[in-house]
């Protein structure tokens, strides 16, 4: 119906400048927090820190649809999602890449999507402080849910951003000192956990409403998000840069905005801590032959 919108789908020339920027300012900001106390140290790692790496995991998932250099150049995609990872002080590009493509290809596969939490993880933080638990230590899950789901053989690109991450991470502590390395870490994972930007997680696919399990969010988080919050346009178009998801709604609103939706991520954090109908369970799964049969 609408032509324009494959128009759309080109690389975002703006996004390779911008990633590289937000990795400078982290590594500028390795440097000013060599000398602070560890209270302020924690503080600006949640404050500050946890929003650009939260920002850059974000960034990295566009990439990951190689929106940074196109589809033609697709190892400049990967390695450059491994240089988007470096302040993030733990290596996350590689293995995201490999486990998003089922995320999109099998969206809600029960053994397939690992964006989806364990039966164990449903039973057990089912109360309002066992949620809130549950937001707080994301990162781990997120981390560790693909072993224990769908574990797949590492690759040699995981192997490669393994060995830079970790040669980034010596090289900060030989220049600088234990406190820039810990500040990355820090940053990444208090900015994972219970933090605003986190409300994405929850609000894109958990059934805030019987019937839909996918939600966009239109609000101003998504100017440090790469666009994340559209995430209906996302799922209609992946190869779409995050930068033309207004587009798409803007081309064809009537697909979208009668489409129940987020208005805020903290909202979204406060409704899924208190309201007794959501928690980790509080997702769609789909029985998927080829999980069945592991093929």
């Amino acid at each position: 119906k609408y032509p324009a919108i494959k128009a759309l789908m080109r690389p975002d020339p703006h996004l390779k400048w911008t990633v590289t920027g937000m990795v400078l300012v982290q590594l500028l900001a390795c440097w000013l927090v060599r000398g602070l106390a560890w209270r302020w140290l924690f503080f600006w790692a949640y404050a500050f820190g946890g929003c650009v790496n939260h920002s850059l995991t974000l960034a990295i998932h566009d990439i990951s649809h190689n929106t940074a250099f196109g589809t033609g150049r697709a190892a400049h995609n990967r390695w450059f999602a491994i240089f988007a990872n470096l302040p993030v002080g733990l290596p996350y590009a590689a293995t995201f890449k490999k486990y998003h493509v089922d995320h999109h290809r099998y969206l809600g596969g029960d053994g397939l999507d690992v964006d989806i939490p364990t039966r164990f993880e449903g039973w057990l933080f089912c109360t309002p402080a066992r949620k809130l638990l549950w937001l707080v230590l994301q990162p781990f899950f997120y981390a560790l849910r693909p072993l224990c789901v769908h574990p797949k053989a590492m690759t040699r690109m995981e192997l490669c951003n393994a060995l830079v991450q970790l040669a980034a991470d010596a090289a900060i502590y030989a220049l600088w000192g234990l406190k820039p390395v810990v500040y990355l870490l820090a940053g990444s994972l208090l900015g994972l956990g219970l933090h605003p930007i986190s409300g994405h997680f929850v609000a894109e696919h958990y059934m805030f409403l019987k019937g839909h399990e996918t939600y966009s969010y239109y609000g101003p988080l998504n100017w440090i998000t790469f666009n994340v919050g559209y995430h209906m346009e996302h799922h209609d178009f992946p190869s779409i840069p995050g930068c033309n998801l207004p587009l798409v709604r803007k081309i064809a609103p009537e697909y979208y905005d009668h489409l129940p939706q987020h208005h805020s991520w903290v909202k979204v954090l406060w409704d899924f801590v208190f309201d007794d109908s959501l928690g980790p369970f509080a997702r769609v799964k789909r029985v998927c032959k080829l999980a069945e049969n592991r093929l």
